[in-house]
């Protein structure tokens, strides 16, 4: 479903990745592992096309991305792709359902569709008795958990996830990890995960290691 081909990515004198070529399945979790400064991150951003690489390509569904194609790309960010980061950024004047809401709302939904859906989401999330509260009320694993709503809104194909359950203790990171396992099985996306954690790790269906810029698993 995904591919990085020959990717290259240099940040001034320091070449972060180094002819990387990655393929993601359909509904399968992988996980990318490696030491601190080995491109973990900037592999995730390039293959969410957050960012560009510096050579080579990303193909989706075997077309190619075209980097200077900003319409295109929005398209498929916005209807294809979630995202989750190790901190939520959650909008913190808004209730949990309405974070949820949100790429709804940008996408030009009505408010009773985006709220019907928010409220479905909420209901997977274990979350129903939390909708109108504010992220100041929730704990970090229900604030990554209304994260984990807004990136699942608008039933992407593949999920991209940046040390998710890096700024939670070990309950709430296992906790959050069995969720996007019982969300995959339900749901049926792909996931991308850079981790530390070694258990979620060995969970994944693939680990891809990266080291000095390259894969070597």
């Amino acid at each position: 479903m995904l591919k990085g081909e020959g990717l290259f990515k240099r940040f001034g004198s320091l070449e972060v990745l180094r002819d990387v070529n990655v393929k993601i399945n359909e509904g399968e979790i992988v996980s990318i592992v490696g030491a601190s400064g080995a491109g973990k991150s900037t592999l995730l951003h390039i293959l969410g096309t957050l960012d560009e690489p510096d050579a080579g390509q990303v193909l989706f569904n075997d077309k190619k991305i075209e980097v200077n194609d900003s319409k295109s790309i929005n398209k498929i960010r916005n209807e294809e792709m979630g995202f989750v980061f190790q901190f939520h950024n959650l909008m913190a004047e808004l209730t949990a359902l309405e974070n949820i809401s949100l790429p709804g709302l940008i996408s030009g939904k009505s408010l009773k569709e985006t709220n019907e859906r928010a409220l479905e989401l909420l209901e997977m999330l274990s979350l129903s008795n939390r909708a109108e509260h504010l992220p100041s009320q929730l704990s970090g694993g229900e604030m990554q958990r209304v994260a984990v709503g807004r990136a699942l809104f608008n039933k992407p194909k593949i999920v991209f996830a940046d040390e998710p359950s890096g700024n939670l203790d070990s309950k709430n990171a296992s906790e959050l990890h069995q969720l996007f396992f019982n969300l995959r099985n339900k749901l049926g996306f792909a996931m991308v995960i850079v981790t530390h954690n070694n258990d979620l790790a060995r969970e994944s269906d693939r680990i891809l290691t990266l080291k000095d810029g390259q894969l070597i698993t």
